[in-house]
C-alpha cells in the first residue's frame, strides 16, 4: 500500500467537527503514543523485555492509530504522508553528514 492510498482511505473516516482540525487530532496522537508506551512498559515491567508476537501486534494495531492520527494532521495543516516522510529523511539525512545525529535541538 502507497501512502496516497492510505491517506485517502484514512481520510475517508475522520469525523470530528468543523474548528477542531488540527487540536483533535494532535490530542489523539498524544493518547495513541501514550498506549504504544504502556504496552512496551508492560513488556518491560511483567516480561524482562522479551516481546512475544501478541506483544508485537498490539504495539502494530496501535502505531496504525497513531499513523491515522499523523495522516489527519498533516491533511488539516495542508501536507501529506509523503511530504512529511520526505521532510523528515532530509533532516536526518543532513544530521547523519553533518555529524549532529546525537544531540539536542531541532535545528542541528
Amino acid at each position: 500500500m502507497t501512502f496516497e492510498t492510505y491517506e485517502e482511505i484514512a481520510s475517508s473516516t475522520r469525523d470530528y467537527g468543523v474548528g477542531e482540525d488540527v487540536i483533535y487530532p494532535v490530542l489523539g496522537l498524544n493518547g495513541e503514543a501514550g498506549e504504544v508506551a504502556e504496552k512496551v512498559k508492560k513488556v518491560l515491567r511483567d516480561k524482562q523485555g522479551v516481546y512475544t508476537q501478541g506483544d508485537k501486534d498490539a504495539i502494530e494495531k496501535e502505531l496504525g492509530d497513531c499513523l491515522w492520527y499523523i495522516t489527519a494532521i498533516a491533511k488539516d495543516i495542508g501536507s501529506n504522508l509523503p511530504k512529511v516522510a520526505q521532510a523528515n529523511l532530509d533532516k536526518i539525512l543532513a544530521r547523519r553528514q553533518n555529524g549532529t545525529i546525537h544531540g539536542n535541538g531541532d535545528n542541528r
